[in-house]
């Protein structure tokens, strides 16, 4: 398995169930609300920060990255869920795998388009932040407390993780 390429799929709120939510408003608002002059799209992401833990609002500033991008790194947050909301018009690729023992098993990658947000849920193994075609601003919801809330694994050969934009 390692040292393998991946294709990136288009990123499907179907597709990546398994590892979180996708964050967009698509079809009509879920309620109409300050005088109908605006749409609600109510409770988009499962959310999750522990019993010992509170939401953090954070911003991350990210260094653009080019399609194919290696992977050889992955972590997860086994504490509390974790959102990433891009603030620029750039795509992310977003890497993911099941559990495996404690390890990253087989990785999935996913490309968003602009206007969509990604909330990875607790203890799912993720790539780092990669905004593909130009540096990003991200705001970035997680948990904030008490704990060791990261874990990493690094391959012994990294994959290569390749996909088109169009």
């Amino acid at each position: 398995m390692s040292g393998a390429r991946i294709l990136a799929a288009p990123l499907t709120a179907e597709a990546f169930a398994p590892f979180g939510d996708v964050i967009e408003a698509r079809g009509a608002p879920d309620i109409m609300i300050n005088q109908g002059r605006c749409g609600r799209f109510h409770d988009r992401a499962r959310l999750d920060f522990g019993d010992e833990g509170r939401a953090g609002l954070s911003l991350f500033d990210a260094e653009a990255e080019t399609l194919p991008v290696s992977l050889g790194m992955m972590e997860r947050h086994p504490l509390g869920s974790q959102a990433f909301v891009p603030m620029d018009p750039v795509a992310m690729l977003i890497c993911v795998a099941p559990d495996a023992s404690g390890r990253p098993g087989e990785p999935r990658a996913f490309l968003s388009q602009p206007g969509q947000a990604v909330n990875l849920l607790r203890g799912v193994w993720h790539g780092v932040l990669n905004p593909i075609g130009g540096p990003g601003r991200f705001l970035v919801i997680d948990r904030i407390g008490a704990g060791n809330n990261l874990e990493e694994h690094w391959f012994e050969h990294p994959f290569t993780v390749q996909g088109d934009l169009s």
